[in-house]
Parts: structure tokens; sequence; C-alpha cells
């Protein structure tokens, strides 16, 4: 295949996303890494990849694209993407100035892609360089290079993320966080049931063969002498064995139907939380005692006041797709609620330009200024069970009086033949009520006692529906049963 003839589709709004090979293949890979150098300059590129059957052959045609254009790879090899991050902003001084992480996130089996940064781990999407990128692919001549002087060094061992110092940087970067050493302390026993099947990781470092995020393997204690987790904390593991077919589902916590097994097994084991992730580790989904899963939406709120008592007055930066718990939470703990369109590099930015400690999604992605502002799958299941433990308080407990003030539906997906087409239908609907609108993502439509949100997914070929209500979750079902009905024309 030519160059002229490639499917650059894979292109979105922040990410590489795409079928393999119909959307993506080595050649375009090799491309890419050879556009990215051109375009971004990088000096070196930090790149690692997930567990994708493709991954590591896409991640190995990308590395030599950049090397071939001259310049050097650090390859962490399989790892989460917050690893990439970490390693490209926490190396800067030493020359990095990018990293790709390969992978396709929580998509099905049969997907990849890749997330960039540039130095400093900042993000690059559409409107800051991956267009560019795309375009400089369209108009190369032949689909491949001469060869560059660039270099590719191995560093697996040990991982970034699991390695002393990925904890360092927790244990002391993020000072006075509740993750700053010996800080932060454990005052009451917990277990934590840790399902490893919606994020099948796995990199050396991990105990015997290893396994991404699993975190008895270089986090504890008993491994890194350090005060980091104290023994108080129990794992209970299900689903160790990685497999990149995916045997247990879509890796995406997100979806009702890939819930049930981390929540069956919460109940069975006894635990006290349930955590999982989705396929490339920077999503966290948490469970309570009961084996129910609490909306990520919930948990921003709980994690910026949290971080507020750390940081006084500090900004937090939100999504428009649920927002009057975050708003009010955030207010309530005596910070600025900043909105921003949904997407981690629209998140990363605004919280760049306002310098807010922490922006969340309710879709499960937390970012934290003192984690260069990306996000982590990692640093908020350590907050909430700190808080659990300090408290005393189940995570039902912290979360049961935000639900039931101002109760969701969750996100709801639907399949449509125009996405855009389908939002100006409804919102001819709703209009004439005087309702205010507003149009940061999609559009959000919201009355006195309750509002809803409709957008299309710059992922995939989807359109996303959030409602909540003031105290009436009756109500939330019944505006879901009557926006279906428009929805499906």
């Amino acid at each position: 295949m030519g160059v002229a003839d490639m499917d650059l589709s894979c292109f979105k709004a922040y990410d590489i996303r795409g079928q393999v090979p119909a959307q993506l293949d080595a050649e375009l890979a090799y491309l890419i890494g050879r556009a990215f150098v051109d375009e971004i300059n990088p000096g070196t590129v930090v790149v690692g990849y997930d567990v994708r059957l493709e991954s590591p052959m896409l991640a190995e045609a990308l590395m030599r694209g950049i090397t071939e254009a001259g310049a050097d790879v650090i390859d962490i090899g399989l790892c989460g993407t917050e690893e990439v991050y970490f390693q490209t902003f926490h190396r800067e001084a030493q020359g990095v100035g990018g990293g790709i992480m390969v992978t396709a996130s929580h998509n099905p089996k049969g997907y990849n892609g890749m997330k960039l940064v540039r130095q400093g781990a900042r993000p690059v999407s559409g409107d800051t360089g991956l267009f560019a990128i795309r375009d400089r692919i369209a108009k190369t001549s032949a689909p491949h290079g001469g060869e560059g002087s660039g270099e590719n060094e191995h560093t697996k061992t040990p991982s970034p993320l699991v390695g002393e110092g990925r904890n360092a940087h927790i244990r002391a970067d993020l000072a006075p966080s509740p993750l700053a050493g010996e800080g932060w302390l454990m005052s009451s026993p917990l277990d934590l049931l840790i399902d490893l099947a919606p994020s099948p990781l796995v990199g050396e470092g991990w105990g015997e063969g290893g396994g991404t995020p699993k975190p008895h393997g270089k986090i504890t204690p008993d491994t890194n002498k350090a005060a980091y987790i104290q023994h108080l904390l129990g794992y209970i593991y299900i689903h160790e064995q990685p497999d990149g077919n995916f045997p247990n589902g879509v890796p995406n916590p997100l979806l009702p139907e890939m819930r049930n097994a981390t929540s069956q097994a919460v109940i069975e084991q006894g635990a006290d939380l349930g955590i999982a992730w989705d396929g490339d580790f920077d999503r966290c989904f948490l469970f309570d005692a009961q084996g129910q899963f609490i909306e990520g939406y919930y948990l921003v709120g709980l994690l910026a006041e949290t971080l507020l008592a750390k940081y006084p007055g500090g900004k937090i930066i939100h999504d428009p797709r649920l927002t009057w718990n975050t708003i009010e939470q955030v207010k309530q703990a005596g910070g600025i609620p900043i909105q921003s369109k949904t997407g981690h590099a629209f998140i990363k930015q605004i919280m760049r330009e306002q310098d807010a400690i922490y922006g969340g999604e309710m879709s499960a992605h937390h970012y934290f200024r003192d984690f260069a502002y990306c996000d982590s799958g990692m640093i908020p299941w350590l907050l909430i069970t700190e808080l659990m433990s300090k408290t005393g308080k189940t995570l039902a407990e912290l979360v049961d009086e935000r639900m039931a003030a101002y109760p969701c539906s969750g996100e709801i997906n639907y399949r449509v033949d125009n996405v855009q087409a389908t939002i100006d239908r409804v919102l001819a609907h709703f209009s004439p009520m005087n309702p205010k609108i507003d149009r940061t993502d999609g559009v959000s439509v919201e009355f006195d006692d309750w509002r809803f949100n409709l957008r299309g997914s710059n992922t995939e070929p989807l359109l996303r529906l959030n409602v909540e209500a003031r105290r009436n979750s009756g109500l939330v079902n019944k505006k879901v049963l009557a926006l279906e009905v428009l929805i499906h024309g």
C-alpha cells in the first residue's frame, strides 16, 4: 500500500485509534514515528505498549520510524499509559522530549492506537500537532525513508510505575498531598479486591511473571522498604492471567456488563473495596463493600474535596456531562470549579492554564497537578483508601449522600445514523421550553430540577447521553426514556 492510498481515519481528536490492520498497521506506525520526530523534534522519545496482540509489532515499527528519523528511543516495554507519561516528564532534564503509548485503551479486541505527548508529557492532540503529523504522512512521497542515527535504549526493568523512581515521586513530589511518604499512615485495616481482567497489562516487576497494576509487587513496604502503603492493606486478586485476546470481555468497566465479576468477587471475598482498571490502566473504577459500582462522577467530587483540604482555595477542572454534584461539593470545600470540554487533551490544557490542583471526568479519568497534570490509575484508589482508613467510613458512607442528592443515569451509548442530526432533533424539542443551554461539549440542557448532556464520542461512532436530577431518581429514569424516544426518532 502506498502512502497516497493509506486510510488515515485513525487520527482522532486527541489520539490515534482504529482497527488493525485496516486503519492501523506496521507501515503506518513506522510513518507515525518518522512524522512525530519531524513535527515535534523530541530528541528522545519514550515508547511503551499494552497487552494487545498487535501492540509489540506496532511499537517495533513505530520505534524504527523514530530512530530512522534521527531521534533516540527509550523502550519501556509492556506498561500502562501513565508510565509513559511519568518517564516523559521524569526524564525531561535528560533530553526526553516526547512519549508514545501504543494502546487502544478500552476499545474491543481488534482495535489499537497511540497516545502521544511532547516535552513534559503535554498531550499532542488534533490542534496541537496530531493532525499536523497526519498531514505530514499524507504528503510523504514514499512509505519508507533512509536510515537515521537514533538509538534504542531498552529500560524494561524496573518498570517506571512499579520501580523505586515512580514510588519516590508519589511519596515526595506529591507533598503535601496524602501520598507524601511518612505522612500517609493507615489507621484501620482494609482488604482490597483487585480485578486485573479489564487491565491485563503485564510488565516486569509485579511478582512472578509480573502483572500491572498488581499492587503488592513493588509497592508494599515488604519490597520497597518505604512507608508508602502500610501493612494494614490486604490484597485479594482475581483474573491474574493476562491475555490480549480479552477472554473476560471488553476491557472497559464503564460498561455495565463488565462489572459483574468484580462486584460478585467483592461480596464473596468480603472485601472493603473493589478496584478495576481499563485496558491501558489510566482509568480507575471502584466498587463498595456491597459490590456496588460507584459512578466516577461521585468520585470526582470526593477527590476534589480531599485535595482541597491539602490545597485550600484550589481550582478544580470538571467535564460538562454531569456537573451539579461536582460544582456544589467543590464550592462547599472552598474550591473553584471550572468546566472544560471532555477529553484528556482539553482537561490537561485548562489545568495548566489555570494551575488547577485536580481535574476529573465522570468517565474515571483523574488528573493531578503534581503528576505533571496527567491522569493516573494509581493515585485515585490510594487517596480513597487513605480517606476510608483515616475516617473509618466505608466508600458507600463517603458517597451515599452525594448520590442521593444528585442521582444520575450514568453514561448511556446509542448508535445512530447521524450524531449531529440527532442532537439537533433533541435540542429542537426542548428549546421552546427555555432551558439553560451550554455547548461546551455537544449540548447540555438544564432545567431547575434536571439536566442532560448529549454529545458524540471523539473515539467511537456513538452518541452519549448523561442525565441527572435533584434528589429524584425516578425523574432521571423518566427523562432517560423520554430522551430515548427522541434519539431514535
